[in-house]
């Protein structure tokens, strides 16, 4: 039903008329250094492209590229008792994985989850005159390259890493909950805000308009941001960002690199219909989500970008 074509978040393999089989892979380097978090935002971060389809995690697969090194390896149990936390939280079970010996320690999951062939969410159904709602702040890859940098404390990142380890379950619930007039959805993770809208507009042949004043931000991120706190894989998507968006003219450079902020573990961004945005809003407060934002909108075009200082 899904596959690499659009860009989703996840394929969609249709196993009768009742069931379909979400499928999905996603693992990274730490971004944090307490390493049962680094496993919690991990598995959450592999859920998230389950739930942005729509659908209900069934069991994740482990994938572990660790050092064989004692004071590393010692690390390794942490990390998967965060994400087995995670799993059993998200109603999942963790059956297995594999591992393999690498200098850098990487970790993350393959999930699977469950969805009705006739509930599928996907990234290509967004229609002209659409609101755009955020579920989480921006930010994550400039926090954890500031922490890197040493320029704020792990202490300075609980904000994220709870945000990080929220499982966007309640976020497709809320979709869940407004059936037929959520028209596409998709969660921003490695390609940012814009990248991941990018995709949104391409799948649907359509274009968009952000709100950037109106977008949420973790606390310090422009701060972060004007001190180089900017991560290798944020620069790239702010380039790529530059081919196919505009920009008002009293735009910040910070402004427009939040906006392409490499995310880890992000919210989900979602085209409801705009006689639905405050039932969305409002079944969003209800889930307690982390944030329940109307960014933007979806416009005539195919594929460009418009970024606005505040009419979204």
């Amino acid at each position: 039903m899904v596959a690499a074509a659009t860009s989703d978040d996840a394929a969609v393999f249709r196993l009768s008329e009742t069931r379909a089989l979400v499928a999905t892979v996603d693992f990274f380097t730490p971004i944090v250094d307490d390493p049962y978090a680094f496993g919690a935002i991990a598995a959450a971060n592999a859920f998230s492209d389950v739930y942005a389809m729509g659908g209900t995690p069934l069991l994740g697969l482990n994938l572990v590229a660790w050092p064989r090194r004692a004071e590393l390896l010692e690390l390794l149990g942490p990390v998967l008792k965060g994400a087995g936390d995670v799993a059993r939280e998200a109603g999942a079970l963790v059956l297995g994985g594999h591992s393999i010996d690498d200098d850098e320690p990487k970790f993350g999951m393959v999930a699977l989850g469950e969805v009705r062939p006739d509930k599928v969410i996907t990234n290509a159904g967004a229609r002209p005159g659409d609101r755009l709602v955020l579920t989480k702040p921006l930010g994550t890859g400039i926090l954890s390259t500031a922490l890197k940098q040493d320029l704020l404390g792990e202490r300075d990142m609980a904000g994220a890493v709870r945000a990080m380890t929220t499982l966007n379950a309640g976020a497709a619930r809320a979709m869940t909950e407004l059936g037929g007039a959520i028209h596409a959805a998709t969660d921003v993770s490695g390609f940012g805000l814009l990248g991941h809208l990018r995709n949104v507009l391409l799948a649907s042949g359509v274009g968009g308009r952000i709100a950037v004043r109106r977008v949420p931000l973790f606390e310090r991120v422009p701060e972060l941001i004007a001190q180089g706190a900017v991560p290798g894989g944020t620069t790239r998507n702010l380039e790529a960002a530059a081919r196919f968006s505009s920009y008002d003219a009293g735009l910040t450079d910070v402004e427009r690199t939040w906006l392409s902020d490499a995310q880890t573990s992000g919210g989900l961004l979602i085209a409801v219909a705009a006689d639905a945005v405050d039932r969305l809003v409002a079944a969003l407060g209800r889930q307690a989500t982390p944030a329940a934002a109307v960014i933007g909108s979806i416009t005539q075009g195919n594929g460009e970008v418009e970024v606005t200082a505040s009419d979204g």
